[in-house]
């Protein structure tokens, strides 16, 4: 079979194939505890279900436009007003099925083959696949620190001529670290003062912990006209817990809105109508849907960490937000795609090893699951790596033996 070189480049989504293999167990009856997951467990907010309920019993559900309806932009209006303190127009407003296709049709409207896209590791997946779609060479920057904080120095000392763009997960997937103040303000001016685009993927903005806030790139920018490269992406399937609506968006200055817009028509077309009105809902009711869930997410953090506390030779640093701990196994393998694999076939524990997100010796563990799903599972994963657990236990219904790795 004859594939284009994009198509045989690209690898699938790590995060997503360990969800399918998880689902494969459980048709099959294992006791499969999965800690390698990004979906909160919480229902979507009562406003938004409701939304849907009317929109569908009218029975006019249409096409909407490409760049997203009016009702939703004006949601996302308010909500970039109430958490950014920027007001923007709808025309620099775009609507899409995902954060995920936001950033994607922002990157196919910004790169060229051979253009460069920086980010820090550890870094989300899907980055480095995603500049490949449009020809275009991820480059990764390693910090040196073990909190994952990069410095805008290994920022700059990656930075070439060929580079157009520079993404900032923050708080970050995998790690859970928040970019200091210092460090946002620092890449705002110097992303401004090179002509870079900055993206800013603030998926988990509100999902932060200790009583901490995310830092609001808008503070730090000097060019806010129709020249401005900075993009903010944000979305509801993180914060309100509704990642089956695939509901994102991006903010932008008008000229790449129209770009994405653009691209997007051709793509997708405008996404769907029942779920940006679920959205829009979401985004307008009280907000005491993503308060319960940050509450919900700290708590299930501080019993995980408790857990963590307890297993010898594994190091880690407390996250800040998000739904992931990200944990240095390296004592114990430091490949960490065989280590995931084992744990999964030797204990059906569900991690997502480090090595997709570029670091390697680490394991992604989620907060997402239930408190017994935590408990059990970091428990399970200590009994098959610690030389000092029994050599015998009992999973769902069998007698498991220990065994070397």
């Amino acid at each position: 079979m004859s594939l284009s070189l994009i198509g045989k480049s690209i690898s699938e989504s790590a995060t997503l194939t360990l969800n399918a293999k998880a689902a494969m167990l459980r048709e099959k009856g294992e006791p499969v505890i999965h800690l390698g997951g990004g979906e909160p467990k919480t229902k979507a907010p009562f406003d938004a279900i409701m939304a849907v309920s009317g929109l569908v019993n009218t029975g006019e559900v249409r096409y909407t436009p490409a760049s997203g309806t009016l009702l939703l932009k004006k949601s996302i209006i308010r909500y970039t007003e109430e958490f950014y303190k920027r007001k923007v127009s709808p025309a620099e407003v775009i609507a899409s099925s995902g954060a995920k296709q936001s950033i994607m049709v922002a990157l196919q409207a910004i790169l060229d083959p051979q253009d460069e896209l920086l980010f820090p590791a550890p870094y989300w997946v899907s980055y480095p696949e995603m500049a490949k779609l449009c020809g275009a060479k991820p480059v990764p920057v390693v910090p040196k620190s073990s909190a994952f904080h990069p410095t805008i120095q290994e920022i700059e000392s990656k930075t070439t001529a060929k580079t157009k763009a520079i993404i900032i997960n923050s708080p970050n997937n995998p790690s859970g670290a928040m970019y200091p103040e210092e460090f946002i303000a620092d890449i705002v001016a110097f992303s401004e003062k090179r002509g870079i685009y900055l993206i800013m993927d603030d998926i988990y903005h509100r999902l932060v912990f200790d009583g901490k806030k995310a830092a609001n790139c808008y503070d730090y920018a000097k060019d806010l006209s129709d020249n401005s490269r900075l993009i903010v992406v944000n979305g509801v399937s993180k914060q309100y817990a509704m990642t089956g609506f695939r509901i994102g968006w991006a903010v932008a200055n008008k000229e790449l809105v129209k770009a994405m817009s653009d691209i997007q028509s051709h793509q997708s077309s405008g996404p769907s109508v029942i779920t940006q009105v679920a959205a829009a809902a979401a985004i307008n009711s009280d907000q005491t849907s993503v308060e319960s869930l940050r509450l919900n997410l700290e708590n299930n953090l501080n019993i995980m960490i408790r857990e963590l506390n307890s297993f010898p030779d594994i190091k880690f640093s407390k996250p800040d937000g998000t739904f992931y701990c990200f944990v240095d196994f390296s004592h114990y393998n430091k490949d960490s795609r065989a280590l995931s694999n084992y744990l999964l076939d030797k204990v059906r524990v569900v991690t997502v090893p480090g090595y997709e997100f570029g670091v390697d010796g680490y394991l992604r563990l989620s907060t997402c699951g239930t408190v017994k799903d935590i408990t059990e599972g970091v428990q399970r994963i200590k009994w098959a790596l610690d030389p000092n657990s029994t050599n015998e236990t009992i999973i769902g219904n069998r007698k498991i033996v220990k065994d070397k790795i």
